[in-house]
Formats: structure tokens, C-alpha cells, sequence
């Protein structure tokens, strides 16, 4: 029987399940909305059933090895989410443990979903083969995943690697997690909206996204705006990529990475966020640093790369034993 792996995504808005086998072709996939509360017990059961449903007509044509899941606040030692701002739960929720109590697979495992998509990228992705890599997902908010030596980087509570909340600036915008100027509050897609609405206060130059709204403009209007000549829009993105590579110059000083990894809604912008984040990288960089990292977009398919990475850590565990 060929052998798979289930993968788990436990999004804001939606839960999606795939059956992955070695090579990264998804057999099957399945979900349902992520409907949370206090109590986890709700909300897990419905998962039980989620994989119960998925995995029962395909017995006996897959040999499923285990279960990854990747989800906010995941913690990869606990196996736990932990008070997740996205998510109703109340404090800890024992993903793994429950999970272990209903299933008898080998290997069940759980981190948080930027570590998961690092791990995709290591596993089917672009970063095959490389030892030293870091991915940032740029899409709400900002998350990444920090590989050294070919082993993620978890730090001594499992939260290592929190690209997004390093601090821009002190005395900057409000972030979510309740602090200033995190990097997610100007490098995420509503990061960027932010800025334009800045650009368009400060700037007197015409501009399509004049008569946008804050909540009904995108990332991906953007975008589009940025491509047609738009001169604010433009400016977003130099300004987006101005900071972001600022941050990633710090980022290499602690690991020397062989390449970083962009993935996400604001990475599908391609040369508009590259260029001036490859460019300002460069400028900041320590001599010993410079033309030494690549800055590549994440080869992972977007709608499949969230399922994908949860799915290699059944197959990274798998080769550590």
C-alpha cells in the first residue's frame, strides 16, 4: 500500500485536511469551518470526525503514517495551541493528546503554521535539500520558520522564531498582539493597506485607490493599482519592501540562511515586493553578508502549501527515527 500522511490546517475561517503521500500529491482532501468556543471538546470532536469521515474510504489503499498539524500558537513540544488571538479557545488546548487518545498512528505531531509551511518548503518544496533557510509568510499577519542545520528552530518553549513581532519601530502601529510596531503591522496585507492610507495623507499625487475605502480595499488592488503605473501604490510597495528587508537583514545575522523564502498574498505580488526587498536587504546587510542569500518566492502551490507543510512533519519525524 502506498504510504500517506494526513495533514491538518486549522485556519481562522476554515479547518482543511489532506491525505499527502511521499511525493506531495494530495489524494484526498476534506474540511470544515473552523467553529471554536471556549470549551475545545466541541471543536476536536468535530475534527475526529473530519478525519474519520476522509480516511474511511480509502482503507486499505493507503498506509496512513501519522497526522501533522499545523495551527496558530501551535507549540511543537506541548502539541498544544496556545491562546491562539484567532481562535475563541480558552488558554491550552491538548491538540496532540486528544488526538493520540482516538487514533493509534505513530507519529502525530503539531507546530505553529509558518514552522509548517517552512517545512513544506523543506520537504517538497523549493528548499530541498538546503540545510540553513527561512520562511516568511507574508498574508494577514507575518509568520516564518527558521531551519538551521536542517532542523527547525524551536527555541527552549517551542516558540522560536517570531519574525513578525520583532519591533520596527517602539512608538509604531498598534499590533494585535498588544505591543508597537511590529514587523506584521507594516508587512502583511493589511500592513500595506495601512501604509497606502498613510501615502495618500502625506502625498498629493492622483491615485486610483483615492477612492477606496480602508475596508474595501486589498492587497490585491494593490497590486493591480502598483502595475498600472500607480505612483502611491508604488511608493506602498518601496516603503513595505524598505522594512521587510530591513528585518531580514537582522534575521540573517543570527543564522547566516543559504536563501529566505517569501510565501503568501503579499509574495504573489512577484518583482513589485522583491525588488525593493532584495535591494534595501542588500543596503542593510553586514559586508560578510552581502550577495551571499537568495530571496526566492516559495514553490509550494498557495492553495495546497498550508495542508502541504502540516503533511512534512509527519515525514520530517519519520526520517528522525
Amino acid at each position: 500500500m502506498k504510504k500517506a500522511a494526513i495533514g491538518i490546517d486549522i485556519g481562522g475561517t476554515n479547518t482543511i485536511l489532506g491525505i499527502v503521500d511521499m511525493e506531495g500529491n494530495i489524494l484526498k482532501r476534506n474540511s470544515i469551518p473552523t467553529k471554536t468556543e471556549a470549551d475545545y471538546h466541541s471543536y476536536m470532536n468535530s475534527l475526529i470526525d473530519l478525519i474519520n469521515e476522509t480516511i474511511a474510504p480509502m482503507e486499505g489503499e493507503v498506509d496512513i503514517i501519522g497526522i501533522g498539524v499545523g495551527a496558530p500558537n501551535g507549540n511543537y513540544y506541548n502539541g498544544t495551541i496556545e491562546f491562539a488571538p484567532n481562535l475563541k479557545f480558552k488558554g491550552v488546548v491538548p491538540v496532540v493528546e486528544f488526538l493520540k487518545e482516538r487514533f493509534d498512528f505513530d507519529i502525530v505531531v503539531l507546530t505553529n503554521d509558518a514552522n509548517a509551511a517552512a517545512m513544506g518548503e523543506m520537504i517538497y518544496g523549493g528548499a530541498k535539500g538546503m540545510k540553513d533557510f527561512i520562511m516568511i509568510t507574508l498574508g494577514t499577519g507575518v509568520g516564518s520558520g527558521i531551519v538551521v542545520n536542517g532542523e527547525m528552530v524551536y527555541g527552549h518553549d517551542g516558540f522560536a522564531g517570531e519574525i513578525g513581532h520583532t519591533i520596527v519601530d517602539p512608538n509604531g502601529r498598534a499590533c494585535g498582539c498588544g505591543r508597537r510596531g511590529c514587523l506584521e503591522t507594516y508587512t502583511s496585507a493589511p500592513g500595506i493597506k495601512r501604509t497606502v492610507f498613510e501615502l495618500l495623507s502625506e502625498m498629493n499625487e492622483s491615485s486610483i485607490l483615492r477612492s477606496t475605502s480602508f475596508d474595501d480595499l486589498s492587497a490585491k488592488m494593490i497590486d493591480d493599482a502598483a502595475r498600472n503605473g500607480d505612483v502611491i501604490a508604488k511608493e506602498a510597495f518601496d516603503y513595505t519592501g524598505d522594512i521587510l528587508g530591513l528585518k531580514l537583514a537582522d534575521a540573517i545575522a543570527h543564522t547566516s540562511p543559504e536563501a529566505i523564502f517569501l510565501f503568501g498574498g503579499l509574495a504573489q505580488a512577484g518583482e513589485l515586493i522583491f525588488e525593493p526587498v532584495i535591494h534595501y536587504m542588500e543596503e542593510h546587510l553586514l559586508n560578510i553578508y552581502k550577495n551571499k542569500v537568495k530571496v526566492l518566492p516559495s514553490k509550494l502551490p498557495p492553495g495546497d502549501a498550508a495542508v502541504l507543510g502540516a503533511s512534512a512533519l509527519v515525514w520530517k519525524e519519520l526520517s528522525v527515527e
